[in-house]
């Protein structure tokens, strides 16, 4: 698979609000497009943005790859005492997500408006170490 066929098949845009960042993401996250979002998420969290909120809702499939970037980025904004939270309304990715223990580990909320209102409260997530 060509580098521009991987362009198609994930769209990674971001917004501000406030202090936090939403990143939209849309298409298909696989082993190939998966390091366009990691990327993306590195370098908002190299420049010292540590709210994020990653909105899946235009994401059809997800694999084991794009689970494991959510955590790694989950991992490194705690380590900076910021916060990831995950916009996804999806059965099937919801059903993956149970499947794996995710849904127990990543903060899940079915809006933007949802996450954004709990952003700031860090306290009660469900734990992983740093």
């Amino acid at each position: 698979m060509n580098k521009e066929q991987d362009e198609v098949k994930l769209s990674v845009s971001m917004t501000e609000r406030d202090d936090v960042v939403i990143v939209t993401v849309a298409g298909e996250v696989d082993v190939y497009t998966a390091p366009q979002l990691r990327s993306a998420l590195e370098e908002r969290i190299a420049a010292g943005q540590n709210k994020v909120v990653v909105d899946l809702e235009g994401v059809g499939f997800i694999d084991s790859t794009g689970l494991g970037v959510l955590v790694g980025q989950l991992k490194a904004l705690r380590k900076v005492d910021g916060t990831l939270r995950i916009v996804c309304s999806d059965e099937r990715i919801l059903r993956l997500l149970a499947i794996t223990g995710l849904d127990q580990i990543l903060p899940l909320h079915d809006s933007v408006d949802a996450a954004l209102a709990v952003v700031d409260e860090g306290v009660a997530e469900p734990g992983v170490s740093a």
